[in-house]
């Protein structure tokens, strides 16, 4: 049983900074990645910023220079740091987990947290 807990979202003000963080417990062998995806109103999921298993990390455009992931294995957590918000920011973030489940076998599973809303406005 895998449960992914998302939490730092809020309203915040254009140029305003929030730090998102989100935990995965349950019977992890180990973490291939982990990330974060938005999704706004009318709109596809997107991908924000993800770190590979090997540290590779990938940014969307839009945020590059204004988001930072970073991860803690030890934890089995990941944060996006935003700063610099713009309201084309708003929108429901959601953590996402590549995992290696240890079971009978040690299995991949994709898993998806509940989602946390950022509203950036004035």
């Amino acid at each position: 049983q895998v449960q992914l807990v998302e939490s730092g979202g809020g309203l915040v003000q254009p140029g305003g900074s929030l730090r998102l963080s989100c935990a995965a417990s349950g019977s992890i062998f180990s973490i291939q990645a982990m990330g974060w995806y938005r999704q706004a109103p009318g709109k596809e999921r997107e991908l924000v910023a993800r770190i590979g298993s090997g540290g590779s990390i990938n940014y969307a455009d839009p945020v590059k220079g204004r988001f930072t992931i970073s991860r803690d294995n030890a934890k089995n957590t990941v944060y996006l740091q935003m700063n610099s918000l713009k309201p084309e920011d708003t929108a429901v973030y959601y953590c996402n987990a590549d995992l290696l489940i240890q079971g009978g076998e040690v299995r991949e599973y994709e898993y998806w947290g509940q989602g946390t809303q950022v509203t950036v406005s004035s």
